[in-house]
């Protein structure tokens, strides 16, 4: 219970514990924040970490006056992280695929996960590698996901490049932009949250509409049943 309350201080005040291990690290900073983006990215047991939120305070921090952040070398870091780490996903999918998922329900590999994913690619194809950029968990999963799948690495590497370019250059341009904004400096705790809420809303809405799909076909059975049962008596 402790390590959950202080992953939720961590994520509510990011900026804070971030300022203190820049401090602390010095330049292993940026190793550090390449292994969180990596295995964010990279690791099916970790698409808990931070990533849109992370990207927005690290482009904030950069742009800070007191800073010892260089913000070219801080973006090619995260950058390089995440196309790696969809490569070495992309890897694990295609040489083990859904073997890795042993049991139904797993703290670590929850195979619910994936079968979102699955349906995130069949209903986007490709292009999911790239729209997956923007999504919680599915971003972990999708690379995996085209690895079952066997999509050609080439096609893969090229939507994997285009998706880290765009997810790294928007989240972290809007902390550039934004991040020194004295109301957002004063309510960074607000932001940091905003930035989670508006992240997951595809998720929310993809489960709506499941919800929402499922209701309307057992409605439908029971419409058909009750018709059935009518014509028969």
């Amino acid at each position: 219970m402790d390590w959950i309350l202080y992953f939720v201080d961590l994520i509510r005040h990011l900026d804070v514990h971030l300022n203190d291990l820049v401090g602390t690290m010095g330049p292993w900073f940026y190793l550090a924040m390449f292994g969180i983006i990596f295995c964010e990215t990279g690791l099916l047991v970790t698409p808990f970490l931070p990533g849109d939120s992370l990207l927005f305070t690290l482009g904030a921090m950069c742009m800070s006056i007191n800073s010892e952040l260089n913000l070219p070398a801080m973006a090619l870091t995260l950058l390089v992280a995440a196309v790696l780490g969809d490569a070495v996903n992309y890897s694990l999918g295609y040489w083990t695929g859904p073997r890795v998922f042993k049991f139904e329900k797993s703290f670590l590999l929850n195979k619910d996960h994936l079968l979102k994913a699955q349906g995130f690619y069949e209903k986007y194809g490709k292009k999911m590698i790239i729209l997956a950029r923007f999504v919680p968990i599915i971003r972990t999963f999708a690379p995996f996901v085209a690895g079952i799948g066997k999509m050609t690495y080439p096609t893969f590497l090229a939507y994997n490049v285009i998706g880290a370019i765009a997810w790294v250059g928007l989240c972290m341009g809007a902390g550039v932009l934004f991040g020194q904004i004295p109301w957002v400096k004063k309510n960074f705790e607000v932001v940091i949250l905003g930035v989670i809420f508006i992240s997951i809303l595809p998720l929310v809405y993809e489960f709506v509409q499941s919800r929402y799909a499922a209701k309307k076909t057992t409605l439908n059975a029971k419409d058909l049943s009750t018709d059935l049962q009518s014509k028969a008596g």
